[in-house]
């Protein structure tokens, strides 16, 4: 899955979690959390490839064979995009903190999301390091599945924001019977 969907899917389910929980979601943790595994890993090539294209070192954002090889991401990849991994960081953030920190699930939804949305070398090796079985999923650049994803997104933030919208003008009719007025944000 490409970032920003990460970012959305995250950020939709952390909305969605929010009126069941005792404890506060921050969104914009969550959302940064279900994109760190993608960012962690290619932030550096990234910006090392844009630095060459930019300053006439490389013609292309491709290697060229005389660029940095960035051997190293494949044991990075592996690591942030581990189900085993991502259950050992949580644990100990926990017993940290002593407090869960649901934030942190963005992470282990964007390991969810990427099984179903990989395949070849950057199929998701969820075991890692117990195991190297992974799943030839989907490529997520598909374009029938680009489209699907982002329909099921806005069908997703379109139903939240119908779903508060009725459920908001409910309570104003229930406190309204009981003598209160509702009052408008802002006011």
């Amino acid at each position: 899955m490409d970032v920003i969907a990460h970012a959305l899917w995250t950020t939709a389910a952390g909305l969605a979690a929010r009126p069941g929980l005792k404890q506060r979601i921050h969104l914009r943790w969550a959302a940064m959390w279900g994109v760190l595994p993608d960012i962690a890993v290619f932030a550096v090539p990234a910006a090392v490839r844009i630095g060459r294209f930019v300053s006439g070192a490389s013609k292309s954002l491709l290697p060229d064979g005389t660029g940095p090889r960035f051997d190293w991401i494949w044991g990075l990849y592996n690591f942030t995009h581990s189900d085993v991994l991502f259950a050992v960081c949580f644990g100990l953030v926990w017993l940290w903190l002593r407090r869960p920190v649901l934030e942190m699930l963005g992470w282990g939804l964007h390991i969810f999301i990427d099984i179903f949305t990989h395949q070849d070398m950057f199929a998701i090796r969820f075991l890692w390091p117990l195991s190297p079985v992974h799943r030839n999923g989907i490529r997520w650049e598909t374009p029938w599945l680009l489209a699907v994803n982002y329909a099921a997104l806005a069908s997703v933030y379109l139903w939240m924001w119908a779903f508060s919208r009725r459920a908001g003008r409910l309570s104003g009719r229930l406190l309204s019977r009981a003598g209160r007025a509702p009052t408008m944000p802002g006011r």
